[in-house]
């Protein structure tokens, strides 16, 4: 039975409107049958999915990374124009950022972080290809020379033959070697052609002074006429029917080739045959066309809605707040990600909907960024609002009228949470030194008030009944909560002698052993209690922690740039991408609670 798998894959890619219709040779007496047409080239008529720039350049990497790298020359071509379209837009969009913010155009610069990787590829691909190529002409050159003695062979065949030689046997390895020869220049290909059944025929009038010959060869021909008839009703039922075309136009090729000639009462029957279920199977394209329309049309439908979900974004009905705009912004690069692994649309709407799309999503940045511009005039109050709280925590931070002093700074922590945000560049330096106010503060207050009120060694026995209970936690369930507890109560106990300060040790690495226990970093406990020099410290050692998880992150990706195929689906790769995953979840929970810390949450 003849199937997809007997097609040879330079066959396969071979121009089939290169064999002239009106050279098919017409060995025995004139017939009526029509030679069969020629089956048009069906390609794929659905559109791949829209990629991200980032699956994009992947897609890309893969070609290149494939051994044939060459061969994909319309697919890669595809690719970088789809890629060199994502930059060019985004881009763009940091284009229109910049001169919104009220630069001028021309002094705008920005390098696209994937542009270097992009012009990579490319450089890459192009030398592959031109490998490809070379080694392109080096076969076909090989083929035309295989091709031309299998001419040789056929003009012998009916020329020298010896006397005994099977012909039946001969002109059957002589059809299949023809068959399955490889691809030659297509400068060569017609005067090949042409040549080859020109011999063909040759033999067959020669053949039909031999009846016996003659009659085996119209019942292996019937015989191959019968196959592909077959093959084709099997096509009939076909569910993709893309699949069904293609393999249409190969029985085409099959039957020019390889079921001629055959009994002239069996030419125009069997050809009638073969030609009604061909049209039967072309009159299914239309019902793959109309699939294709439907989902479109559906993809069309979701893009636009996505599209009016973003405008909605822009418009909103109240004033609007930073929260809204960061939660907006999310929302946006949801949708934006939706809309590009979306499929395709209708080709005579594809590029209105596409600018569409870029327009709504640079009226969106242009409407977010006229908010945060708006924000600088009330930023600059609140700054104001705070140095009015720093100037009184520093006329402050030596008074010792207790009942008076603490009330006040007291009162200055709460004002400070309660204003807004202040301009970026002076957060970081103005919180500093209202903190450093407190804790001269609050340090004096402790010190005076130990050294009156401290019971130290009550506080070493309380201690270490702290301690005993820490060192029965597991790690059952409440376990966390417990240790919580544990701690809160430990940093609400003063100083002990200095001959007992080894049980501060003690408790420590007690603690850490219990942490590790239950799966919980020291950071992530919920602690009541901490002095503002017990804060300094927990922030400082979150910041070291912070920069170490960095740097690790910053190292393991680099190393994945040195293999060829770093994706995830890289099996070598699964453990260093897990704990690529495992630092970054750390440091995001670091980075929260610093944050916590540092806005006194």
């Amino acid at each position: 039975m003849i199937t997809e798998n007997n097609l040879s894959e330079n066959e396969e890619n071979r121009n089939e409107q290169e064999t002239p219709q009106e050279q098919t040779p017409e060995p025995v007496a004139s017939r009526d049958e029509s030679t069969p047409q020629e089956e048009p080239e069906h390609e794929e008529e659905h559109e791949e999915v829209d990629l991200s720039l980032a699956d994009t350049l992947k897609e890309m990497e893969k070609i290149i990374n494939a051994p044939n790298a060459g061969e994909d020359f319309k697919k890669f071509n595809q690719l970088k124009e789809k890629a060199s379209h994502y930059i060019h837009d985004e881009v763009e969009d940091k284009k229109h950022e910049y001169t919104d913010a009220g630069n001028a155009p021309e002094t705008f610069s920005y390098e696209h972080p994937s542009q270097a990787r992009f012009s990579a590829l490319v450089n890459i691909f192009r030398e592959k290809h031109d490998d490809f190529q070379k080694g392109q002409e080096e076969e076909q050159k090989k083929n035309l020379d295989h091709r031309q003695s299998i001419i040789e062979r056929l003009k012998n065949l009916y020329t020298n033959s010896e006397p005994g030689t099977n012909l039946f046997k001969s002109i059957r390895e002589i059809k299949e070697d023809w068959s399955n020869a490889g691809q030659v220049a297509k400068s060569e290909f017609r005067i090949l052609n042409n040549n080859y059944f020109h011999h063909l025929n040759q033999f067959y009038q020669m053949l039909d002074l031999n009846k016996e010959f003659l009659e085996q060869e119209y019942s292996h021909n019937l015989e191959k006429r019968q196959h592909i008839i077959e093959r084709a009703r099997q096509l009939e039922h076909e569910p993709v029917i893309q699949k069904a075309l293609n393999e249409l136009q190969y029985l085409h090729k099959l039957w020019k080739e390889e079921a001629e000639p055959v009994a002239e009462e069996f030419r125009e029957k069997t050809w009638e045959e073969f030609k009604e279920i061909s049209n039967k199977i072309h009159e299914r394209k239309s019902e793959l066309s109309a699939a294709i329309e439907t989902e479109q049309a559906g993809n069309l439908e979701k893009k636009n809605q996505i599209i009016a979900e973003i405008k909605k974004l822009s418009e909103p009905a109240e004033n609007p707040n930073h929260n809204y705009w960061q939660n907006a912004i999310r929302k946006v690069e949801d949708l934006r990600t939706e809309f590009l692994k979306t499929g395709s649309v209708p080709r005579k709407l594809s590029n209105q909907n596409w600018n569409d799309f870029k327009t709504t999503l640079r009226n969106f940045n242009t409407t977010k960024n006229t908010y945060y511009k708006s924000l600088k005039g009330s930023q600059q109050a609140n700054l104001e609002e705070k140095l009015k709280l720093i100037q009184t925590a520093k006329d402050n931070q030596n008074n010792e009228e207790w009942d008076i002093s603490v009330p006040l700074f007291k009162k200055l922590q709460e004002d400070w949470k309660k204003i807004g945000h202040v301009p970026k560049s002076m957060t970081n330096k103005i919180w500093d030194e209202f903190r450093d106010a407190c804790n001269a503060f609050f340090n004096n207050y402790r010190e005076k008030s130990n050294a009156s009120n401290d019971n130290w060694k009550e506080n070493y026995k309380q201690k270490k009944a702290i301690l005993e209970d820490l060192k029965t936690v597991t790690n059952e369930e409440g376990s966390i909560e417990r240790i919580e507890a544990i701690k809160t109560s430990w940093n609400n106990i003063g100083k002990v002698p200095r001959d007992k300060i080894s049980i501060n040790t003690e408790f420590n690495k007690t603690l850490r052993e219990k942490l590790k226990l239950n799966k919980i970093n020291e950071f992530e406990l919920k602690e009541e209690g901490l002095s503002e020099n017990q804060l300094t410290d927990k922030a400082r050692k979150m910041k070291s922690q912070i920069s170490d998880l960095e740097a690790e992150i910053v190292k393991l990706e680099n190393n994945l740039a040195f293999f060829k195929n770093p994706s995830r689906e890289n099996p070598l790769l699964k453990d260093t991408y897990n704990s690529i995953d495992e630092k970054k979840a750390h440091l995001e929970s670091l980075k929260q609670n610093l944050h916590n810390i540092i806005a006194g949450e």
